[in-house]
């Protein structure tokens, strides 16, 4: 008796990758976010252009809130590829886990920046004459208490979004798994690893 493997069940060589959708906006919300962490330590930093920055830095807030939501809408719609063979167990969980720590970072952060505009009565500027109302009680107590929320959520983003970076660095230039496959919006060349199967190969025997 032997156990061979259909030759519709052998590997493409292809590293499954995520929706279209899922690419285009995992790719414009990195933009953004490295956008908005580059200008929110410019504006500790130096107060030379502290008003420009800060009329950029509120519409960018709620632009990256507005796409967080519609990602999170697409994943619940488009489920997500299987991991790489090459990924450990740990890794896997690591991985999930601090994916929804970033989502949920990305909802609270830009939330607790409007509820610190609207605790000290300041006009929430998006463009022109387009305000968004508050969503805090007008209350100077609360100012200070919201003010330290929104920056430590940033260090926490900061801290979150490197060591995800980190870590696909390490995949793609140590392990050279191609994890980035995953992701890609170009044209993808060459062979790649293939995710771990979901479900056992059928068997046939003679």
């Amino acid at each position: 008796m032997s156990r061979r493997c259909s030759v519709n069940d052998k590997p493409t060589g292809r590293t499954p990758q995520f929706a279209l959708p899922s690419r285009l906006l995992h790719w414009a919300m990195a933009v953004m976010v490295i956008a908005q962490l580059f200008i929110g330590v410019t504006m500790v930093a130096s107060l030379a252009n502290y008003n420009l920055l800060l009329a950029i830095h509120r519409p960018l807030g709620i632009t990256i809130l507005i796409f967080v939501i519609v990602r999170i809408v697409n994943r619940l719609l488009h489920k997500p590829p299987p991991f790489l063979a090459t990924m450990r167990p740990w890794e896997r969980r690591v991985a999930t886990r601090s994916e929804q720590l970033l989502y949920a970072l990305l909802v609270v952060q830009p939330l607790a920046g409007w509820a610190m505009l609207s605790s000290a009565g300041v006009p929430i500027v998006l463009f022109g004459q387009l305000h968004l109302p508050p969503i805090a009680p007008h209350n100077t107590s609360l100012y200070p208490v919201l003010w330290y929320s929104h920056l430590t959520f940033a260090y926490l983003l900061f801290a979150t979004f490197t060591a995800h970076l980190c870590a696909i660095l390490f995949h793609t230039l140590v392990i050279r798994d191609r994890i980035l496959d995953r992701m890609a919006i170009w044209p993808i060349r060459g062979a790649k690893p293939v995710a771990e199967p979901t479900d056992p190969p059928p068997v046939e025997t003679n």
